[in-house]
């Protein structure tokens, strides 16, 4: 399990115990905080402040967390199980002291992939939880790597997923993308390359490992080499060189962060100003 640290990039070293603090998310933009922006700029903004809170279900993320620590090391799996049993053990009736709906499932998701001799030689191997850092466009950026095999010029990275056939509506786009498209995956490829380039001065390929949230699971193994894919990366990295400029400039507070007015942040700070045309709604 791999406990280095790698920065060199921002004022602060980034370490296992504060790559997730808001503290380092000021000095490194990350794919999840860039995306975070990208739906709402006021609400991404709030959170890295510590200004709101979503009261939103974390049980989804707990339960990748729950798989990914499995496959880190026995000692990360159990450390996260002692931090997290109120949420996931049941406290009452005929279930007490038993694991909750969604933690069953995570365990049948787990036993999918142990199964796997594609998986077993590609992703568990790997050193786990890789920090890299490098900058894009002239900015630093931090990532984390799932399993990162360098001698062999690849990194894995592995999802949780409710049903990996299912296409998610795109507002913006008006269409249905797969979920790798939909989550922004391609920028994570495409950031987690070029990271670890700099990191290691080495070029790895990505690769994706999904499992899904049914019963029994789905799951499968996703490369990114077609011509299409290498597009859609390029296409996200422009996007990220374009855009981030003005995310940083919110961040430092040069620049006013726009409201989505849609999101629960918004909602929950929003104010009647006007009066609107019944059919712009």
């Amino acid at each position: 399990m791999n406990k280095e640290n790698y920065s060199t990039i921002g004022e602060i070293q980034l370490t296992q115990s504060n790559y997730y603090t808001h503290e380092t998310d000021k000095q490194y933009m990350s794919v999840s905080l860039f995306k975070d922006f990208l739906k709402c700029e006021a609400c991404a903004l709030a959170k890295l402040n510590d200004e709101w809170q979503p009261k939103e279900d974390k049980t989804a993320l707990l339960v990748g967390n729950y798989i990914h620590s499995y496959f880190e090391s026995e000692e990360s799996h159990q450390k996260f199980i002692d931090e997290n049993k109120g949420t996931m053990m049941s406290s009452r009736g005929a279930s007490k002291g038993k694991l909750k709906a969604p933690y069953k499932i995570a365990d049948e998701m787990i036993e999918s992939l142990e199964n796997e001799k594609l998986f077993e030689s590609f992703y568990k191997p790997g050193e786990k939880e890789v920090i890299v850092t490098g900058k894009i466009g002239g900015y630093p950026w931090k990532g984390k790597i799932d399993s990162l095999r360098k001698v062999q010029g690849f990194f894995c990275d592995l999802k949780t997923t409710r049903d990996i056939h299912q296409k998610i509506w795109n507002e913006d786009t008006r269409q249905k993308e797969n979920f790798i498209k939909a989550y922004g995956y391609y920028y994570q490829m495409a950031v987690y390359t070029e990271l670890i380039r700099q990191t290691f001065n080495i070029d790895c390929q990505p690769f994706i490992f999904a499992v899904s949230k049914q019963t029994p699971p789905d799951k499968v193994a996703i490369q990114f080499n077609s011509d299409k894919a290498r597009e859609l990366m390029d296409e996200a990295m422009q996007n990220i060189i374009e855009k981030q400029p003005h995310i940083w400039n919110v961040i430092k507070g040069q620049e006013k962060p726009e409201r989505c007015e849609q999101c629960e942040y918004c909602r929950a700070t929003k104010h009647l100003m006007e009066l609107v045309q019944a059919d712009e709604i």
